[in-house]
């Protein structure tokens, strides 16, 4: 199988580590990035601060660390648009897009809400896959996307753009690991996110993408594929545990994030378990079907 082409090499992004902390997105939405760098989080968390022009309220999307350097960075993006936080939604559990949200909430006086009650804490709201919020001066609506994580949503705005978290990166591709992750519901809402025809992807990480989103999510799939045909590939070769797999398959990538790619080999051998493409055990030895 041929290497899919990522449409973003000929896209004008930022380098690695230039993304500006915060940045004026659309009349809706800014951006502003947390100072939590590292392999898995590129350039930081991304939190979004939305809401209508004017409209004197915001809803802040993936607070992220709960860092006072954030913090105030948020509340700088809050002054500048004139406007308070009403409520705060969370795209899925892990920390790096959550851990703020119930302490920002206290802070702020405003609704904690995401699909996992754990998130929400006490007093938030639980929010239902294809639910519209009214929220801000303008609608949001709920746009289930678990695969990442079983409770991983994506926030589509009135401009069209959607706020996808790890769903899609800006940079790369999303880690789908197992037991956490579900490889099968990935693709899917990948082609869920897709049928809505994006004006604009809102990552988790990285840059935003707005020259071609449905491109991207074109390279999205092409990429799965292509790892499932390596793995089967590397399979017939011989190779049989996660570990020799990802020496074979990741070979030219950097061994610091080997471990990811593990927990993703294991949620992709773990679809092909379940369609008969390979039998065995992924604790042990695998074999194709």
């Amino acid at each position: 199988m041929s290497t899919p082409v990522d449409p973003r090499t000929t896209w004008d992004l930022p380098a690695p580590g230039a993304m500006p902390r915060t940045a004026a997105l659309e009349p809706l939405v800014t951006r502003v990035l947390a100072p939590n760098p590292s392999p898995m989080t590129l350039d930081g968390t991304n939190t979004y601060v939305v809401g209508a022009p004017g409209g004197g309220q915001a809803v802040l999307v993936d607070p992220g660390p709960d860092d006072p350097a954030h913090l105030a960075a948020v509340e700088a993006a809050l002054a500048g648009r004139d406007a308070r936080c009403v409520a705060v939604l969370v795209t899925h559990h892990h920390g790096d897009h959550a851990e703020a949200a119930l302490p920002w909430g206290a802070r702020f006086g405003a609704t904690v809400a995401a699909a996992d009650a754990r998130v929400a804490g006490p007093g938030g709201r639980v929010l239902e896959p294809g639910e519209r919020l009214h929220l801000a001066g303008t609608a949001v609506d709920v746009v289930p996307t678990p695969g990442h994580t079983a409770d991983h949503l994506a926030f589509r705005l009135e401009s069209g753009a959607v706020l996808v978290g790890d769903h899609v990166l800006g940079r790369g591709t999303s880690v789908v690991t197992s037991p956490e992750g579900d490889v099968l519901a990935y693709l899917e809402s990948l082609r869920r996110v897709h049928d809505l025809g994006p004006s604009a992807l809102y990552c988790g990480h990285g840059p935003e993408l707005t020259e071609d989103p449905g491109a991207v999510l074109d390279f999205y799939l092409a990429h799965r594929a292509m790892r499932e045909e390596q793995l089967l590939a590397a399979l017939r070769e011989g190779a049989a545990t996660v570990d020799e797999l990802v020496a074979v398959v990741y070979a030219e990538v950097p061994r610091e994030v080997w471990w990811a790619a593990a927990q993703s080999t294991r949620a992709t051998l773990a679809k092909l378990l379940a369609e008969g493409a390979v039998d065995g055990d992924l604790d042990g030895r695998v074999r194709r079907a």
